[in-house]
């Protein structure tokens, strides 16, 4: 029902009561507003069998709250939250931004977003907005200061979910608003015209500016456009949208100041720079979607719950969305296996989750996530494996409340800088093969192999905690971050560096003095020169020696994509290429830097050699050995002050013996296990004991 004069419809009557998060969340999307009411009363009670305690509510609802301008219907959502907070369940109340309704393009075209190209994107799938649209923001801004003012006391609420899933569609947009916007951003980075001349080394190609209205986002132009202006242009585009958020979160922070605000990330999304995000977050919350075909989603996705982990930095994380079954999106869209579904949610909370959700609650009948799998899949309870996997989670979830506040405590770190990483892609390099994902990948798949837990740094993190740290293409790098990563192997820390880092400061411009040279002293050398590959071009390279295990001295491995031409200046040959002009020039290199080590590696390995590689470094560096499973068992460890629960995961469609140390009680069936266990194929434990000293 509309109230024209009001513009909203009557508040409902509610208790107050402060929210709460649940121990471990269970729940998933819910999209009422796709079904009639009769539908509403059985979805609250399969719920409740299926051990939902939290859904998300109205994230696409806009054109449903607002069907036309400065006219509200409330009434319909009033019912939902009433109806849910009856059967116990609670709320992530979305605050309906992620999509505007049609009727703010008819009255602003100038809200929509558009390329570079000058290409408009119009309304019919979701995210047409620009970012630094007065229009959107406006509208937006009002649409949550009633949905926050109407429910703020409503006993169901327990947290804040703001719009949804930024920067998947609409990263950044080229029109005249955004350019405006761009130069207020510029003049707050820069002071002066002057200043921004000098960082965007404007005498290159006559690109002098004189005003800043000479100034625009690097729209389509003749050949590549400036460098630091293209960098500039991400810098500003993920502002613009954490804008957008920041907006959201002061008026629920306003008018709610103790109930939780997240929005959901996508893990490792190139144009969004979460570091910046999850400071402002309350919960960390992630969409996962790995593909059940693919040998190396599993790796993936346990790199990006690290991430979210380490984003989270204490603060509680949860999986936002995941598919019971199958998405709708790929090009084959593959079925999980029994089991797969189970073994992949734990995935995530033995990397910390406390929280699994899935998109969505009912599989919907029409649009264009039809096919997308959900909790309540299109035939129903009745005879489903995928609500019999539901329900079984959902029990088993709600007995795991003893973890809620374990952590991890990682003695190995990666260095993961978003800005470097859109730096190191830019247009006009050496190599266009080079990407930041293939190298941050070949070396954390070695380390999940070896089951040795890592988390995520920034360049400018305190690194000391750790015992080694890895560096995989730091291509920019402040001066002033580059001294933190000195210092702390000067102090004792082991550092693993790979090639083409430490090449730019922070405006793109290379240091001069020999490539890595804010590096130069801490690693013992100068690249003087660098080889990038031809496409299929190999190389070889041959260990010089192991003092570990002089066998491996003359081992051969391959090596690809690049090879910097090393000049030792202190370090010391572990590796040295065998073919082209500098054969047996040095490949990896090692140098005692203070208390540390600095390893250097100048090329693109193979995986057996970062097996060996960073088995060896580890073992130096002491780290605590990782626990010896077959291949295929993935093992994590949460730990509170009581004990430590040790996760053990069956990537495996067939049966593993597991050996154990100590004698250990799953907690999910209560099983004490005194030497050895069998692990079925997708299946999954949690082993506990007294947590032992040293143990990680």
């Amino acid at each position: 029902m509309i109230y024209p004069d009001l513009n909203v419809s009557e508040k409902p009557q509610s208790e107050t009561k402060r929210p709460f998060l649940p121990d471990i969340i269970y729940g998933g999307d819910y999209n009422p507003e796709q079904w009639s009411p009769e539908t509403w009363e059985e979805d609250a009670r399969l719920m409740q069998e299926a051990g939902v305690n939290m859904v998300s509510l109205a994230i696409f609802s806009w054109a449903l709250l607002e069907p036309k301008p400065g006219q509200y219907d409330f009434g319909w959502l009033d019912t939902i939250l009433d109806l849910l907070n009856k059967h116990g369940i609670k709320v992530n109340l979305a605050t309906a931004t992620a999509s505007p309704p049609p009727w703010l393009a008819k009255l602003h075209p100038e809200s929509l977003p558009v390329t570079k190209e000058g290409v408009i994107w119009w309304p019919g799938g979701r995210q047409q907005y620009c970012p630094s649209s007065p229009a959107y923001r406006d509208g937006a801004a009002n649409l949550v200061r009633l949905i926050a003012e109407r429910y703020q006391n409503h006993p169901a609420l327990a947290m804040w979910h703001i719009n949804n899933e930024y920067g998947c569609h609409v990263a950044e947009c080229f029109c005249d608003q955004s350019a405006r916007s761009f130069r207020e951003w510029l003049k707050r980075r820069y002071g002066s015209i002057e200043a921004l001349n000098g960082a965007w080394a404007t005498a290159f190609w006559s690109q002098h500016y004189s005003e800043w209205d000479e100034i625009n986002p690097p729209r389509s132009a003749p050949t590549y456009a400036n460098p630091t202006q293209q960098l500039d242009f991400k810098r500003f585009s993920s502002d613009a949208l954490l804008e957008c958020f920041l907006m959201e979160r002061q008026i629920l922070k306003e008018i709610t100041p103790d109930v939780p605000v997240t929005t959901n990330f996508l893990g490792f999304l190139k144009p969004v720079n979460y570091w910046q995000w999850s400071k402002n977050e309350d919960v960390i919350a992630l969409d996962s979607y790995p593909d059940p075909t693919d040998e190396h989603s599993i790796m993936e996705a346990a790199m990006t719950y690290d991430l979210n982990r380490s984003m989270a930095a204490g603060k509680p994380w949860v999986i936002m969305e995941q598919v019971t079954s199958q998405v709708n999106w790929r090009p084959q869209n593959v079925l999980k296996r029994p089991g797969q579904m189970r073994l992949l949610s734990y995935q995530a909370v033995g990397r910390g989750a406390n929280g699994i959700m899935f998109f969505q609650w009912r599989q919907s009948r029409a649009g264009a996530e039809k096919y997308h799998g959900a909790m309540v899949p299109h035939i129903g309870t009745t005879n489903s494996r995928v609500w019999r996997e539901v329900t079984a989670l959902g029990a088993e979830l709600n007995s795991l409340s003893k973890i809620k506040d374990s952590s991890h405590k990682n003695e190995v770190a990666i260095v993961f800088d978003w800005e470097s990483w859109w730096a190191l892609e830019l247009d006009s390099k050496p190599s266009a093969d080079i990407k930041m994902m293939d190298q941050l990948k070949s070396y954390y798949e070695t380390l999940f192999k070896q089951n040795v837990n890592i988390d995520f740094v920034r360049p400018d993190s305190d690194l000391t905690p750790y015992k080694v740290v890895l560096l995989p293409n730091l291509y920019m790098v402040s001066e002033e971050n580059a001294r933190n990563i000195e210092s702390y192997v000067a102090g004792g820390g082991h550092v693993v560096m790979s090639f083409f880092s430490g090449i730019v400061n922070e405006n793109e411009h290379i240091y001069l003095g020999g490539y890595g040279a804010p590096f130069r002293k801490m690693l013992g050398l100068q690249v003087q020169e660098f080889d990038p590959y031809r496409p299929g071009q190999t190389n070889r390279l041959c260990l010089d020696q192991d003092t570990d295990n002089p066998e491996a001295e003359g081992w051969l491995f391959d090596c690809n994509l690049w090879s910097d031409l090393i000049h030792l200046e202190g370090a010391e040959t572990l590796a040295r290429y065998e073919q082209d002009f500098y054969k047996t020039q040095p490949a990896l290199t090692r140098h005692h830097f203070g208390k540390g080590v600095a390893y250097y590696l100048g090329t693109h390995a193979e995986p057996a050699f970062m097996d060996w590689l960073l088995a060896k470094v580890t073992r130096e560096a002491g780290v605590t050995p990782a626990p010896n499973v077959p291949g295929g068992v993935e093992v994590t460890t949460r730990r509170n002050e009581d004990a430590a629960y040790r996760f053990f995961l069956n990537h495996n469609s067939h049966s593993i013996e597991i050996k154990l140390d100590t004698p250990a009680r799953d907690v999910l069936t209560n099983t004490l296990y005194i030497e050895s266990f069998i692990l079925e194929g997708y299946g999954v434990a949690i082993l506990t004991q007294p947590p032992t000293p040293g143990e990680k």
